[in-house]
């Protein structure tokens, strides 16, 4: 039976965790452990109750996920704070967490595998922090309306902005939030940008500068990681691997 200790190690290995410098409180790693071994992977989007409580009834016992519980740490171990941890430690199930590195990492990442669902492949680097690329830009020779609808075929709400060229010839990519993807677009030589979600002043700046937007959802954007490195954490271990989805329409 694999040890947790394994498991750890090759998800912090794999993804570079250490490389990256991720929001203050984000805690990228071994969130909360278990009783050592490891039985069933899981993966999702968020942490939160309602995902541990599914996990754990699908006897998940590692949980992947791209949210962790700690981006308003410290507090106290109170109402919901107390139940996401209760639900993990009654159900022998550990959390690890995986943020920045997961969006930007080459093989595995949000974004590589955004540009791959439009049969596009990474060139160069995009939004680059301390010497990390969080998102990625790929050239491109089809028209926006194919982007437009390729996406509408894979999620299922796109708001899609459309002020910039009809047949871009490169398009970057941003998971999850892309606003502060906007004021490097054009410094980037990109006029498009596939994202998940934007604020409401983007929508001019689309129009003064002549912008593609395709807006495809937080959560759904940023399922693709840790899907990717679960299955590939259970090949390797030789273990079973369930997403646990939730209903979350960000």
């Amino acid at each position: 039976m694999p040890k947790l200790s394994d498991l750890v190690t090759y998800c912090d290995r794999r993804t570079r965790r250490a490389a990256f410098k991720d929001a203050p409180c984000a805690f990228n790693g071994l969130q909360l452990a278990n009783d050592g071994r490891v039985t069933k992977i899981g993966a999702a989007v968020d942490a939160g109750v309602v995902p541990f409580q599914r996990a754990v009834a699908a006897g998940v016992d590692f949980l992947i996920v791209h949210h962790g519980m700690y981006w308003d740490m410290p507090r106290p171990l109170t109402g919901p704070a107390y139940q996401r941890v209760a639900t993990l430690v009654h159900g022998n199930c550990a959390l690890y967490s995986n943020h920045l590195p997961l969006d930007g990492h080459p093989e595995i990442g949000n974004n590589v595998l955004l540009a791959r669902q439009l049969g596009l492949k990474s060139s160069r680097p995009f939004l680059v922090r301390d010497g990390e690329a969080i998102g990625c830009i790929a050239n491109s020779k089809i028209t926006r309306t194919a982007i437009r609808k390729k996406l509408e075929s894979l999620y299922p709400r796109v708001i899609a902005i459309e002020y910039g060229a009809p047949a871009p010839g490169a398009v970057a990519f941003c998971s999850g939030s892309g606003y502060s993807a906007i004021p490097e677009l054009l410094s980037s030589g990109v006029d498009t940008l596939v994202t998940g979600e934007l604020r409401e002043d983007c929508f001019n700046r689309a129009q003064e500068e002549k912008l593609n937007l395709y807006l495809c959802g937080h959560y759904a954007t940023e399922v693709h990681g840790v899907k990717a490195l679960a299955a590939e954490l259970a090949k390797k271990f030789r273990l079973p691997w369930e997403f646990i989805a939730t209903d979350n329409p960000f």
